[in-house]
């Protein structure tokens, strides 16, 4: 089953479980209707809401029956919210930089079965959710193909969630991103990470991820002193396009990043440290730079509470960011939590990353295209997804500030309604 018939199946599945709310035609009262594409608001906005679908957006209220109407008149209301990077199973009880003498991706594989993953993964996909995010890419660290199992569980309409996207098990040149583990361990990253080192390999990963569900293709480049050619890459994208699926590598700056670039991969994630040079080239190639600045907070995590070692790269991370934004690269938000936060539950560690944006200076309606518009791009479901438009899934949320002002507004959503359905309504 090639991709795209697995998407109808899925959707089928979708329809069958949501049967109850076929029939019901929905409208919402939209005070202030905000187009992320454009940037641009329409005052008092009616929508009409079928089967899961957006039907009609205008100033008039159509004569048909309608079952419910939602008033969202003193209220901003867009469409949800996406977020490029995550990892929605992990979680380290601590990151791993705080204590050295452990492998880097070790510790989790000998304390928490996939089963557990996938329930913190349900877990978090719900919480996301809630909070207006109603679009995730999941981009591995999910042990053995959790995130497909709560795809399934949220198709099924056993729980709401978010629309996945997910990677399956990373696919990297030996060792995944783990570096001298001692041999008497065996190849502990082979929970999380498949072995590549040939075109084969390559080819057989991604068959593999496909295989048990993966509906995105993620490689890691440059976490070791040998890395993918270009030509290895290029194997890679050919091989996810064909399946019809968008393909993501890891890579922070150099000969790596540059590879992949080339080969014509659909994203960069992270490029945390990247010249202006392979910017340039991001930008002429049309690859997605998926930003995941880390704030300093969470660099004090990594360094073991060294804030000084957290605030230099924070700095540095914003200062890519300007550059990037400068230069014309266009964006995708993503956060990078795989790590627990203290105090903090998923979606308060996520919005940190944002902070990132407004102290680069990025302008709001920028860093709102990036929320939606950019990603709804990047996993190429435009027209689907990501606008309040005839024929898009009403995916829609409301807030009661403006985040063409304040991005933060965010954070503060009160109406999450996924494919139709309310999943919040906060008075």
């Amino acid at each position: 089953m090639n991709h795209k018939n697995y998407k109808n199946v899925m959707l089928f599945l979708m329809v069958l479980s949501s049967i109850i709310v076929i029939g019901q035609t929905t409208a919402i009262r939209a005070g202030k209707l905000i187009h992320p594409e454009t940037s641009k608001i329409e005052n008092n906005q009616i929508i009409i809401i079928e089967a899961g679908k957006i039907t009609y957006v205008g100033k008039d209220m159509p004569s048909i029956t309608i079952d419910t109407i939602y008033d969202l008149s003193s209220s901003y209301v867009l469409p949800g919210l996406m977020d490029a990077h995550t990892h929605l199973t992990a979680e380290l009880p601590n990151h791993p930089g705080i204590d050295e003498s452990k492998s880097t991706f070790g510790v989790p594989y000998y304390f928490e079965s996939t089963s557990l993953r996938a329930i913190r993964g349900l877990q978090n996909s719900k919480l996301l959710l809630e909070s207006g995010f109603t679009t995730i890419r999941d981009v591995g660290n999910e042990a053995d193909y959790a995130m497909t199992d709560v795809e399934k569980a949220i198709k099924l309409g056993w729980f709401d969630g978010p629309t996945l996207f997910h990677a399956g098990k990373i696919i990297a040149p030996f060792g995944g991103q783990s570096s001298f583990e001692p041999p008497e361990r065996g190849d502990s990253w082979k929970l999380e990470y498949l072995d590549a080192d040939t075109h084969d390999e390559i080819r057989k990963a991604i068959r593999k991820n496909i295989y048990y569900g993966a509906n995105i293709i993620k490689l890691v480049t440059g976490d070791q002193s040998y890395f993918f050619t270009e030509e290895d890459i290029r194997v890679a994208v050919e091989e996810a396009h064909r399946a019809g699926l968008t393909i993501a590598v890891h890579a922070m700056d150099g000969e790596p990043a540059k590879n992949a670039i080339l080969a014509g991969v659909n994203s960069i994630e992270h490029g945390l440290t990247m010249s202006d040079e392979l910017l340039q080239l991001m930008k002429d190639k049309k690859v997605i730079l998926v930003a995941t600045e880390f704030p300093e907070e969470h660099n004090v995590l990594y360094y073991g509470g060294k804030r000084d070692l957290a605030k230099q790269d924070a700095l540095l991370f914003i200062d890519r960011l300007k550059r990037a934004y400068k230069i014309g690269v266009k964006l995708a938000f993503g956060t990078d939590v795989y790590y627990k936060v203290p105090n903090k539950n998923r979606i308060e560690a996520n919005y940190d990353f944002l902070e990132m944006w407004t102290m680069a200076k990025i302008p709001d309606n920028e860093i709102l295209k990036a929320m939606t518009t950019h990603i709804a791009q990047l996993l190429e479901i435009e027209n689907e997804r990501g606008k309040i438009k005839i024929n898009q899934f009403a995916d829609i949320i409301a807030l009661k500030e403006n985040p063409l002002e304040d991005i933060n507004a965010i954070k503060s959503v009160h109406f999450v309604m996924k494919e139709g359905k309310v999943i919040r309504n906060k008075k």
